[in-house]
């Protein structure tokens, strides 16, 4: 794409640029001394601001702009500044657009899914992935979209989910370690390490902030049932929205509580609404876990039975069959989700028993917590990479 006319407008304090495709964009003086690519402004080695706002010169206008080289070149005034930007960055971060402003939106990058979704269209090979960057690529973009995404043919080895965990980022250590035996124990600190089904639910809603990616691996599933489920919270609260948008509203509005008090050296604890937005209406997080919530108290008097009204009914739509996504484990296999949007759940299982004793080793998975930043990071630079390569 390249810049085909350039024009200053109101007092050169608004340049206004055009394409080839007679696409059309205005940025501010002002905006764009900010953002100056050149070596006094930004670092050549790190690409980290030189400069502070308070450097800049209030009334800053724009002196000169033309096209030099298919590039914008512009002359700022009073610091005489020059600089050059290219076509493709300009138009890359464009904000002179159609700014959506929709009260729970899902954010455009993310694809919602429900009982529908092929299981294929998230699921890798471990073997593929840690030999081909273009296939691990491909995996994480399909984690990133969907929130959701399963691996195969891992290795049955403990503590191997952290092999998986450098595939996607950085592993969050927690009070329940680096990662976390998920088995059926006499006297656990948490439901989680009993035989009973779970609703589905994020983890660990009592942190703030909460962990954002979470992985479960399987090194043994012998037990009867067990099937694990996978929910997709934006979906729900899309669903929500469309059935009440009050409903959203005193969800996104007011502050749940959740709590953990499982050992006695911890305890955890956490205000927040269980449907959260960005500033802009985006929908940002869903917190949802009825075994860790608390006493609600931050609701007003008058709102709190519409809240529980709510509160009902996106349970009730968290619960409809249509909405989960069922599959059962089998040694070396895992599954990652998005803990800020993506709910997983259980299904109660029986253990096999052997001479009168329970095998409590019968179902075995392994879990830890990664943080999702990694997981952007690491798609960047494998498409910097492999870009750079077909180059």
């Amino acid at each position: 794409m390249k810049l085909a006319r350039v024009k200053l407008e109101q007092n050169h304090e608004i340049v206004h640029l055009t394409w080839d495709d007679n696409s059309s964009a205005r940025f501010h003086a002002l905006w764009l001394r900010d953002n100056a690519q050149d070596e006094h402004t930004r670092s050549a080695t790190n690409g980290q601001r030189l400069i502070t706002l308070a450097d800049i010169d209030a009334s800053t206008r724009l002196k000169d702009a033309s096209i030099k080289e298919g590039q914008l070149a512009l002359c700022f005034e009073p610091c005489n500044t020059k600089c050059l930007f290219s076509a493709k960055w300009l138009r890359e971060h464009n904000y002179d657009r159609d700014h959506q402003r929709a009260i729970g939106r899902v954010p455009g990058d993310r694809k919602l899914f429900d009982s529908s979704l092929s299981l294929d269209t998230v699921t890798g090979d471990f073997n593929e992935l840690i030999e081909d960057e273009q296939a691990l690529l491909s995996w994480l973009s399909q984690l990133a979209s969907f929130g959701f995404a399963r691996l195969l043919n891992g290795p049955v080895d403990n503590g191997a989910l952290l092999r998986v965990a450098e595939l996607i980022g950085y592993v969050r250590e927690t009070n329940y370690g680096k990662w976390f035996e998920v088995k059926s124990l006499p006297s656990p600190d948490n439901l989680a390490y009993t035989s009973l089904g779970l609703q589905a639910h994020t983890d660990n809603p009592y942190r703030d902030p909460v962990p954002t990616l979470q992985l479960l691996y399987c090194l043994e599933n012998a037990a009867s049932g067990g099937e694990s489920q996978v929910i997709d919270g934006f979906n729900a609260a899309a669903r929500l929205r469309d059935l009440n948008p009050h409903y959203l509203h005193l969800l996104s509005r007011h502050c749940a509580r959740f709590e953990y008090l499982g050992q006695e050296d911890t305890i955890l604890q956490s205000t927040m609404p269980m449907i959260e937005l960005r500033a802009d209406g985006e929908l940002r997080c869903i917190r949802f876990n009825n075994r860790s919530t608390g006493a609600i108290t931050d609701v007003p008097f008058e709102d709190m039975s519409e809240f529980y009204s709510a509160y009902r009914a996106f349970a009730e739509i968290i619960s409809d069959p249509a909405m989960e996504l069922s599959f059962k484990l089998d040694p070396g296999e895992c599954f990652v989700v998005d803990n800020t949007r993506v709910m997983h759940a259980r299904s109660a299982f029986e253990l096999k028993s052997s001479g009168g004793e329970v095998d409590s080793v019968g179902r075995w998975l392994q879990g830890c917590y990664i943080e999702r930043d990694g997981l952007f990071s690491r798609i960047a630079v494998l498409q910097k990479k492999i870009e750079t390569a077909n180059l």
